[in-house]
């Protein structure tokens, strides 16, 4: 067991933001440095000055404190602990708290009348299960598969609607095309078509995949698919599959947090990989990554476009935004006025 290093917790926190500087927004680190502060101040009020300290019962007792004190809606509890989980996982990293302690750490399951902020797949965990598939996996199916859905925001048929000439390489773009007729409809219909550009990177993971990965084959209606299987146009139930596989920790952590073995758990079975309750469906990384845009700075309307939704619908149902978070987002906006 490795020995921890002390560090009082408002270091800790400032070490924190000044990692995330790098990969986070602006807007995000604001957010960041609000929820954990909160968290720190509640340490220093109960004379913790030592993260060494920390354990998974001081973490829950924080927990039932802001519900209590704060009235915290369920969505509210859950952004908050999601936050706090994410520190306590970098805090790992540099030996300031326990192996493991993170994993411990519960944000809620919302369901009922909150279910209409139900389950995502956070920025900070889908950027790990890429990482993974990047360096074990690269131009993999799944690989192509997730990295397309999280980038675009697209729904699953969405995602499998797509063919061959969809992908502009030269414009890095990519064409979202109702074809019911052909077996690919799109949900809105006519109104669900259309352009998306596309970063570099993933740019460079298509060009890849087209020319040494994708099987070239057709689908039954002689269209030439984007996403291809040896047997033609890839399924839903496929790319859930891959949803379902490669968010389980065991995969892109390397360890179970429910200290199951991986070489004998039945959730890393091909045909029960769903059954794992760490992992996720396809609809978390839609979800995940509308928020993540958001939290971007990326206006909602630009967001509403690209991930074909309203922004009624967005507000209601995807934004995991707190309200302090958007008003510390509109102050950004505001404050040269």
């Amino acid at each position: 067991m490795s020995t921890l290093d002390p560090i009082e917790p408002r270091n800790a926190l400032e070490l924190y933001l000044a990692d995330k500087e790098g990969t986070l927004s602006q807007s995000s680190i604001r957010s960041h440095r609000w929820r954990v502060s909160t968290f720190v101040d509640w340490l220093d009020e109960r004379g913790t000055t030592n993260m060494n300290e920390l354990t998974g019962r001081l973490v829950k007792e924080y927990q039932l404190d802001g519900r209590k004190a704060n009235d915290w809606a369920p969505s509210t509890e859950k952004s908050m602990m999601t936050t706090i989980r994410v520190f306590i996982r970098w805090c790992e990293g540099i030996e300031a708290v326990e192996s493991g302690l993170s994993e411990r750490v519960q944000p809620p399951t919302i369901s009922g009348d909150d279910d209409v902020r139900d389950e995502q797949l956070d920025a900070e965990t889908a950027q790990e299960v890429l990482k993974n598939l990047d360096r074990f996996h690269y131009c993999s199916r799944p690989h192509v598969t997730l990295a397309v859905m999280w980038h675009t925001m697209a729904r699953c048929g969405a995602v499998r609607s797509l063919d061959l000439d969809d992908y502009d390489a030269e414009k890095q773009s990519l064409r979202f095309k109702h074809r019911p007729e052909t077996g690919t409809p799109l949900k809105n219909k006519q109104t669900s078509e259309r352009h998306v550009a596309i970063s570099e990177s993933l740019a460079d993971l298509l060009d890849d995949w087209v020319e040494l990965k994708r099987p070239a084959v057709t689908d039954e209606y002689g269209r030439e698919p984007l996403i291809t299987t040896t047997n033609g146009r890839i399924a839903k139930g496929t790319i859930s599959g891959y949803a379902y596989k490669y968010t389980q920790p065991c995969r892109y952590k390397r360890r179970c947090p429910l200290d199951r073995n991986p070489e004998t758990c039945e959730s890393t079975e091909h045909a029960k990989v769903s059954s794992c309750p760490e992992s996720v469906s396809p609809h978390p990384f839609r979800r995940g990554s509308i928020t993540h845009w958001l939290r971007s700075d990326v206006p909602t309307q630009i967001v509403s476009d690209r991930a074909d939704v309203s922004e009624g619908v967005i507000d209601k149902h995807y934004d995991e935004r707190t309200d302090q978070e958007k008003m510390e987002q509109r102050r950004e906006y505001l404050e040269d006025v």
